[in-house]
C-alpha cells in the first residue's frame, strides 16, 4: 500500500495492536462473522436475573439469540469467555469527550480545536475499552461541532469508539455559567458555549447546531452554584417559556433538549417545559419530581464528577465547598429515589480520566439504589434517553450486538463493572 491509506492502516495497527478492528474506511467487515459467545452467566436485564450458563448468537452485527443455550450454526466461531458474565454494553448518558483532567476553562483558551479533537478520539477509544458502547456527549466546551467529525468517523469505522449522540456546544446566556468570566475583557476570551439570550436566539442557535450535525440540544439552565449556611443555591438562566420554545423547536425536527440544572426554580422550569433529562439534578422540589415522574423526564445524577472535585480540591475553602455540595447531593438523591424519579446513568467524565467512569454505578448504589435498579437505569432507561430503545441495552434478538463481559455477578457487586474483560460493538470484537 502507499499514500494516506497506508498511513491510516499502519496507525491503527500500532495504536490498536492485539485488537480486532475493521480496516480503515470500513464500518464493518464485508461479511460480519457469525459468533457464539459462551460464558458462565448472562444478565437478563429486563427480568432482573442472571441466567446460568449464558450464550449469545451474533449474526450480521446483531443478536440472533440469547439465553442459556443458543444454536451453534456450522462455521460459527465459538468464543468461550469462561467464568464471566455477559451483559449489554454500558451506556454513559453524560460525557465530555473534548475535556481531560486539568483546568477546564483554560483548555478552550490554550488548546486548538484540532488538538482537542485528537484528544477526543483517544477519549472515545478509552471509553469503549472500558465497556461503554453508547454515550451522549454533553457539549464540546468550546470546540463547536467538532464532535460531529468524531461521531461520523466512529460510525464509518475509521476510529474505535462508542455509538454517540452529540450536541456540539452547549447553549448559555451572556455572563452565564459557562461564559469566560474573570479574564481581561480586552482579550475577548471565547465562552465554552454558544450565546442565546432570548427564545428567538435559542431557536436560531439550535438551527445552526442542527445544520452542523447535532443530534440534540444541551442548555445550561442554572449556575453558578453557591453554598451558604449549609444550603446550596443557584440562579436560573432561562424562563419556562424560553425553555418551552427550545423544546418545541427540537421536537419540530425530531430532536430533544437536555439541561444542566442544579436547583430550583430552574429545575422546575425545565420539567414544566418538557426537557428529556435534567442533568446533575440537585435540589429537586416536590412539584419538579412529580412532573418528572409524570412526563418520564430522567434525572442524571453524575455523582462521579462531584466525588472527583471533592477528592481533588486543594484550597481549604474549596475542599469545604465541594464536600458540602456532595453531602447535599446525597441527601437530594435519596429523596429522589424514594419519590420514584426516573433515573439514567451519566458520569460527566472528562474532567476526570476517560475510561474510569464505571465508578458512577458504585456511587449510585452506595447512595440508595440497588445494583439491579442502577443497571436498569443505565441500560433500559439509557437506551430510551439516547433514542435507541429496542436497539441497545439488552441481550435480545434483533438488538445490536453491543456486548461486554465481566468477572462475577454485577447484581451482587456492581464494582465488577470497573474491570471489563471483553468488548463487542456491532458484532465486532474490540477487546478480548
Amino acid at each position: 500500500m502507499s499514500g494516506p491509506r497506508s498511513l491510516s492502516v499502519s496507525f491503527l495497527v500500532i495504536l490498536f495492536s492485539g485488537l480486532f478492528l475493521p480496516a480503515a474506511g470500513q464500518s464493518q467487515p464485508a461479511s460480519p462473522p457469525t459468533v457464539v459467545l459462551h460464558a458462565a452467566h448472562l444478565l437478563d436485564i429486563r427480568n432482573g436475573r442472571v441466567v446460568t450458563p449464558g450464550e449469545v448468537l451474533v449474526q450480521g452485527g446483531r443478536i440472533a439469540e440469547a439465553g442459556p443455550v443458543v444454536k451453534h450454526p456450522e462455521g460459527a466461531e465459538v468464543i468461550d469467555l469462561g467464568d464471566r458474565t455477559l451483559l449489554p454494553g454500558l451506556i454513559d448518558a453524560h460525557v465530555h469527550l473534548f475535556l481531560h483532567p486539568g483546568a477546564e476553562d483554560l483548555q478552550t483558551v490554550q488548546e486548538s480545536v484540532p488538538q482537542r479533537t485528537i484528544a477526543a478520539t483517544l477519549a472515545a477509544r478509552a471509553d469503549l475499552m472500558a465497556g461503554f458502547t453508547a454515550e451522549r456527549d454533553m457539549g464540546t466546551e468550546g470546540a463547536g461541532s467538532a464532535d460531529t467529525a468524531v461521531r461520523d468517523a466512529i460510525n464509518e469505522g475509521r476510529i474505535p469508539g462508542p455509538r454517540l449522540r452529540i450536541s456540539g456546544n452547549a447553549i448559555n446566556i451572556l455572563g452565564g455559567h459557562e461564559d469566560a468570566i474573570g479574564y481581561n475583557p480586552a482579550q475577548h476570551v471565547l465562552p465554552n458555549a454558544d450565546y442565546a439570550n432570548t427564545a428567538a436566539e435559542l431557536v436560531a442557535v439550535m438551527r445552526q447546531q442542527y445544520k452542523e450535525g447535532a443530534d440534540f440540544t444541551k442548555i445550561y439552565e442554572t449556575g453558578s452554584d453557591t453554598v451558604r449556611d449549609g444550603k446550596a443555591s443557584t440562579v436560573y438562566q432561562y424562563t419556562e417559556a424560553e425553555l418551552a420554545a427550545a423544546v418545541q423547536e427540537a421536537a419540530r425536527v425530531g430532536r430533544r433538549v437536555a439541561v444542566h440544572a442544579t436547583g430550583e426554580p430552574g429545575t422546575l422550569f425545565a420539567a414544566q417545559a418538557g426537557v428529556v433529562s435534567i442533568d446533575h439534578a440537585n435540589q429537586l422540589g416536590d412539584e419538579t419530581m412529580r412532573l418528572m415522574r409524570e412526563k418520564q423526564i430522567y434525572a442524571v445524577p453524575t455523582f462521579a464528577i462531584f466525588e472527583y472535585f471533592a477528592d481533588n480540591a486543594t484550597v481549604p475553602a474549596q475542599i469545604a465547598r465541594e464536600r458540602q455540595l456532595l453531602d447535599l447531593k446525597v441527601q437530594d438523591f435519596r429523596r429522589q429515589v424514594a419519590a420514584g424519579v426516573p433515573m439514567a446513568v451519566g458520569s460527566d467524565v472528562g474532567p476526570f480520566p476517560h475510561g474510569t467512569q464505571a465508578r458512577e454505578f458504585e456511587l449510585m448504589v452506595k447512595h440508595g439504589m440497588t445494583p439491579l435498579a442502577t443497571l436498569q437505569a443505565d441500560l433500559l432507561n439509557g437506551a430510551k434517553l439516547l433514542g435507541w430503545e429496542g436497539q441497545i441495552g439488552a441481550l435480545e434478538p434483533g438488538y445490536m450486538a453491543d456486548i461486554i463481559a465481566v468477572a462475577g455477578d454485577p447484581l451482587q457487586d456492581v464494582s465488577t463493572l470497573q474491570n471489563v474483560s471483553f468488548v463487542m460493538k456491532d458484532g465486532i470484537i474490540y477487546k478480548k
